[in-house]
C-alpha cells in the first residue's frame, strides 16, 4: 500500500509540475502582498515582520488546501479514470493520499517566497526550532481548509468549485487577519474574527513562530472547524460514492 501512494502521489506532482499555474498563483499573491505591505510598512518591526510573514505563508498554503484540491478533486470526479480507479482491489486509498500528499507539498512550495522575502527584506527573526515548530503549525492549522476542499470537490461541479473555493476562501482570509492585523480591524469584525477557522490558525502559527500568546477561543474554534469539516467531507465522499456506484 505505502508503495502505490507513493505512486499516486509522484504522479499527481508531475501533473502540477506539468501545469504549474496553480503553484504559481499560491506563491504570487503572498508574495505581492509581502512586498506591497510587510516590507514597506512593518519590515523594521521584528515582531510585527515575523507575525505577519507567517499570516501570509498561511494565506499561501490556505489557497493551495482548499482552492487547489477543491478544484483538484471535482476534476478528478470529472473524469472516467477516476471511477475507474475507484474500483480496483486497492481502493479509493492510494489516490486519495496521494492527492493530499501532493497538496501538502505544493503547499509547502507556494510559501517559500514569503519566507525568502521575510528573511532577506525585513527585520523578522526566528531560531530553526521555531521554524520548524512554524512548519508543523502551519500543517496542522490548514487541516480544516483540507477538508473543506475535499467537501467542495465532492459536492459541486469543477466550474462551480473554483468560484465557491474563492468565495470561501477571501472573506475567511480577511476575517481572520491574514492581510490585515486583527487589532486594526473594526470592533465588529474583531469579534467576529475569532469565530473563523483563518484565525485560529494564525494564532497558531504567530504562537509557534513568534511566542505571542494565542487566543483560546479561536484555537477551540479551530478544533470545531476541523471536526465538523471532517465530517462533510466524509458525507461528501460518501454520497459521492453512492451516487457513482449503487
Amino acid at each position: 500500500m505505502p508503495s502505490l501512494v507513493l505512486a499516486h502521489t509522484r504522479y499527481l506532482m508531475i501533473e502540477q509540475i506539468r501545469v504549474p499555474i496553480g503553484i504559481v498563483a499560491s506563491a504570487f499573491f503572498p508574495a505581492v502582498a509581502m512586498l506591497a505591505f510587510v516590507v514597506p510598512f512593518a519590515g523594521r518591526d521584528a515582531t510585527a515582520a515575523t507575525t505577519a510573514t507567517g499570516a501570509l505563508m498561511l494565506f499561501g498554503a490556505m489557497s493551495s488546501a482548499l482552492t487547489g484540491l477543491g478544484v483538484a478533486v471535482s476534476q478528478d470526479r470529472e473524469l472516467p479514470w477516476n471511477p475507474y480507479l475507484r474500483t480496483l482491489p486497492a481502493g479509493p486509498l492510494p489516490r486519495f493520499a496521494g492527492r493530499i500528499l501532493a497538496t501538502l507539498a505544493t503547499m509547502l512550495i507556494s510559501v517559500i517566497p514569503v519566507l525568502v522575502m521575510g528573511a532577506l527584506f525585513t527585520e523578522a527573526t526566528i531560531t530553526p526550532a521555531r521554524l520548524l515548530l512554524g512548519i508543523g503549525a502551519l500543517v496542522l492549522g490548514v487541516v480544516p481548509f483540507m477538508l473543506m476542499g475535499l467537501f467542495v470537490g465532492f459536492t459541486l461541479v469543477a466550474k462551480a468549485a473554483m468560484a465557491v473555493s474563492q468565495l470561501l476562501f477571501f472573506p475567511m482570509a480577511i476575517l481572520g487577519g491574514l492581510l490585515l492585523p486583527p487589532s486594526v480591524m473594526p470592533e465588529f469584525v474583531q469579534a467576529l474574527s475569532v469565530y473563523v477557522p483563518t484565525r485560529g490558525a494564525a494564532e497558531l502559527i504567530w504562537w509557534a513562530i513568534a511566542g505571542v500568546g494565542p487566543n483560546a477561543m479561536s484555537l477551540v474554534m479551530l478544533a470545531v472547524w476541523t471536526v465538523g469539516m471532517a465530517v462533510a467531507a466524509a458525507w461528501a465522499y460518501r454520497r459521492d460514492e453512492g451516487r457513482r456506484f449503487s
